[in-house]
């Protein structure tokens, strides 16, 4: 939420000043009034909240700001011990370290140079300090009423997963995300990411054992967890993108596409304003290569072959070049979630 203090004194005084010209325009020459109007009347615009270290929590802006006095709090309650502005960015740190990806609110108003405010109410979530390396291993879009929509994360190096994010899109526009619980992992685990569960009772999210979540497609070898409210996957258009925490540094992508270039002349081909804006968010991060200026969907695995059975995975040696090259499609019924990934490709 914002509110701008100033600015309705100050129009109204621009307001009052215009009109004593034109009253006054007869008797001499008009004064040159626009420095009035000219004067910044915008709040400061709020870009995200993250935590930068196990004390450090920082709201980004879009201009230098500072903290109005007693505006800052959390909760759950933590003692703050300092804010301060850092040109575009308000540093608050903590007495003491947050707990490790738990979901924290923070309240903070703030003003610019020119006295204009912005009150804002955000979320982070609590530094993690051992993220393990992760990758997008195997997934099916193009689910079944007895294989739903399915993503596989293969654990590369140990570490604790409390606060990572595994979106359906990206962080500036996404349909469907999970932010992984504390899970003390070991490189060649595998987690299963449901992201259309049934709302099943026996449909548990897996933090230490992997042999209790019941539901379709549940693993007994790996850590099953259920996207809450997840509908599904978009069948044959997308991006899949997984973060250290929401707002965070990318660790790994796959953008997928049956479409073409020529498909349609908006969107660069992607047919949706939605997956076309992700791609675009996607392609600064280097996360996924491109044969042109843009990705493009001839850059994008290509998911038409695939089926709830026929899931597009990696090889077995967990190759990443982030491009296309490093995904097939597996046989019928060759899908391996919470295995090593079969080298079998799919023939029509």
């Amino acid at each position: 939420m914002e509110r701008n203090e100033l600015g309705p004194r100050i129009f109204k005084l621009g307001l009052a000043a215009l009109a004593s010209v034109w009253l006054g325009a007869a008797c001499g020459p008009i004064p040159d009034y626009r420095t009035l109007v000219e004067v910044d009347l915008h709040p400061p615009e709020f870009l995200g909240a993250l935590a930068r270290d196990s004390r450090r929590v920082v709201l980004r802006f879009d201009e230098t700001v500072v903290a109005l006095p007693k505006s800052v709090s959390l909760t759950p309650n933590v003692d703050i011990e300092s804010v301060r502005g850092e040109d575009c960015e308000l540093v608050v740190t903590l007495s003491s370290n947050q707990a490790v990806g738990t979901a924290y609110a923070i309240e903070a108003s703030v003003e610019d140079t020119c006295g204009n405010s912005t009150s804002v109410i955000t979320s982070f979530y609590g530094f993690n300090p051992d993220v393990p390396a992760l990758l997008i291993n195997e997934f099916i879009t193009q689910g079944s009423t007895t294989h739903p929509d399915l993503v596989e994360l293969l654990v590369l190096e140990s570490g604790n997963t409390a606060g990572m994010c595994l979106y359906e899109g990206m962080p500036g526009n996404w349909d469907n995300r999970i932010v992984l619980p504390s899970i003390d992992v070991e490189a060649g685990d595998y987690l299963l990411v449901h992201f259309k569960p049934q709302g099943l009772a026996e449909e548990i999210d897996e933090v230490e054992l992997t042999d209790l979540s019941g539901g379709l497609d549940a693993s007994l070898a790996a850590y099953d967890l259920w996207v809450e409210r997840g509908d599904g996957l978009s069948g044959n258009n997308g991006v899949l993108s997984l973060f250290r925490c929401p707002g965070g540094d990318i660790i790994d992508a796959v953008v997928y596409s049956n479409r073409t270039s020529d498909s349609d002349s908006n969107y660069g081909g992607f047919g949706s304003r939605d997956v076309y804006e992700r791609v675009l968010e996607l392609e600064p991060s280097g996360q996924w290569k491109r044969n042109g200026a843009h990705i493009a969907p001839e850059d994008a695995v290509d998911p038409d072959p695939s089926t709830a059975t026929r899931s597009m995975c990696r090889g077995s040696n967990a190759g990443d070049s982030d491009s296309r090259a490093d995904w097939h499609i597996t046989p019928t019924s060759g899908s391996t979630f919470g295995e090593v990934n079969s080298d079998e490709v799919y023939v029509p």
